[in-house]
């Protein structure tokens, strides 16, 4: 099972190029799953729909896992039953029959816009380093960027002079992103005046560096973010920069944006996943016409 294991996740990097975050999340997921059939002394030869149904009570009971961790769980699972079937002949139809959890609908965190402004000023932008955060904070909410697209973006990514990001998301997909005024000014004078200050060696194309001429890691991010909300009051358990992505979504969609648009904005492969802003300037409206509507 370990073997196969190994030879899926290269299946999924090398074939499907997934990101590395997404194998990392495939491996702890098909983890729980080994750790499952060694218990129960399962080998693969013997697994059927009785065998799932048992470990989804086991990651239910046992695990304690919530529902949307359980049916992210077992979809790693059909992913990797449906790899088996198709590379290597094994029968796995079963896994079909499979019912996941039925999930609540879980609406994303979101700031408000007075909450986002005190935490893009937070940065002292008289310092190399908080110029350097503040212009990151500033992206991040200018384009709804993930993460990991922020902090890999390189030069060949960016067209200063038409205000555009060209961004690979998951997948490898490509899309283009627009930048707002504020944060192509940012970006400019970061790239112009500030950067070289980090810069150690030549050659480096990522961007945004860190003190050693390095590119930032997801975590230095987050610690870098969760720190600008306690400097601004805000609880950094309200805070990450998901939850910044959230927010550029929301506000744009509560401006007035094309659900569509914001779709490719985004990079969401369905408009389906899209539509959960809609949910959230719904709860919006219901509130407004709850307070001022006569027979609320």
């Amino acid at each position: 099972m370990d073997d196969l294991i190994e030879e899926f996740l290269g299946y999924l990097l090398s074939v499907k190029n997934y990101s590395q975050n997404t194998l990392v999340s495939y491996a702890g997921d098909l983890k729980d799953f080994v750790e499952f059939l060694s218990t129960k002394r399962i080998s693969l030869e013997n697994i059927n729909l009785n065998t799932l149904k048992d470990y989804t009570f086991y990651l239910n009971e046992k695990k304690k896992y919530n529902p949307f961790t359980i049916a992210r769980k077992l979809s790693s699972l059909r992913t990797f039953f449906r790899f088996l079937e198709e590379e290597k002949g094994i029968d796995t139809g079963f896994v079909q029959l499979l019912e996941s959890p039925k999930l609540p609908l879980r609406l994303p965190k979101v700031l408000s816009l007075e909450e986002v402004e005190r935490i893009l000023s937070a940065p002292d932008i008289s310092h190399p380093l908080g110029y350097r955060d503040r212009t990151m904070l500033e992206v991040l909410y200018a384009t709804g960027v993930r993460v990991s697209e922020l902090i890999s973006l390189k030069f060949e990514n960016v067209n200063l002079e038409l205000g555009i990001l060209r961004i690979w998301g998951k997948g490898g997909k490509e899309r283009l992103v627009p930048l707002g005024d504020i944060a192509l000014d940012f970006l400019k004078n970061y790239i112009e005046k500030i950067r070289p200050c980090f810069v150690k060696r030549q050659g480096e194309s990522t961007i945004f560096l860190n003190k050693r001429g390095k590119p930032l890691t997801r975590q230095r991010f987050w610690q870098i973010i969760k720190h600008y909300a306690r400097i601004s009051g805000i609880d950094e358990d309200k805070v990450s920069p998901h939850v910044i992505r959230h927010s550029f979504a929301t506000h744009l969609l509560q401006g007035g944006a094309d659900l569509r648009a914001l779709q490719l904005m985004l990079g969401h492969s369905t408009l389906a996943t899209t539509q959960i802003y809609t949910h959230l300037d719904y709860t919006k409206l219901k509130k407004v016409y709850e307070k001022y509507h006569p027979r609320a």
